[in-house]
């Protein structure tokens, strides 16, 4: 179909053409509204690529909040942090004394005090001075909460077996860290659940 035909049936259609276009030769009119044509078509052109920004960009996001909905959070304890922790109340210094010249059992020998059922200076039980004195040491180290990162712990002291002193806080998840030390017959057991 040509040009002209095209023209003729729009005009049959009553499509207005303005009047600086119907003044001019066929030659000229055709040219005059190719060149208008295409600026509706330009228009309709820059919403349908706007539309397709749109949903491309719709998509990536849905695509990225997928993919951080799916992936693990970080672990929010590592086992050298375990590891440390044991390590640094080991070597705290208690309260409980030996002797009469006061010389305060650090953790590591409290322990074994509490083994061998020693007596504090000043008549307190090794056993009940060294729980006091984890669970302090725990309670300021490891905050258990729904909201923070820690669910739960659980710290065992174990003798030939046989559990000295067990202490445990929160939620025991399938997530977890732990270390042990072991020295001079004793098992030192602390896990982290997250």
């Amino acid at each position: 179909m040509g040009i002209m035909n095209k023209m003729k049936k729009a005009q049959g259609q009553k499509l207005k053409i303005p009047s600086a276009i119907q003044n001019k030769s066929g030659q000229e009119q055709k040219s005059e509204i190719l060149v208008a044509m295409p600026k509706k078509k330009k228009a309709q052109e820059e919403m349908v690529g706007f539309a397709l920004i749109m949903i491309v960009v719709a998509v990536i996001l849905l695509m990225f909040v997928a993919f951080s909905l799916r992936n693990p959070q970080k672990e929010t304890v590592e086992s050298y942090e375990v590891e440390s922790f044991i390590q640094a109340f080991l070597q705290y210094t208690t309260d409980c004394a030996e002797g009469y010249e006061p010389v305060y059992y650090p953790v590591r020998k409290l322990i074994t005090a509490c083994k061998n059922k020693d007596i504090c200076s000043d008549g307190e039980d090794t056993c009940e001075v060294l729980n006091s004195t984890l669970r302090e040491i725990i309670e300021e180290s490891w905050q258990v909460g729904p909201e923070t990162p820690i669910k739960g712990y659980e710290l065992e002291i174990i003798s030939d077996n046989n559990q000295m002193i067990v202490i445990k806080e929160g939620n025991q998840t399938s997530n977890s860290k732990g270390a042990v030390q072991y020295f001079k017959g004793i098992d030192i057991l602390f896990t982290a659940y997250y």
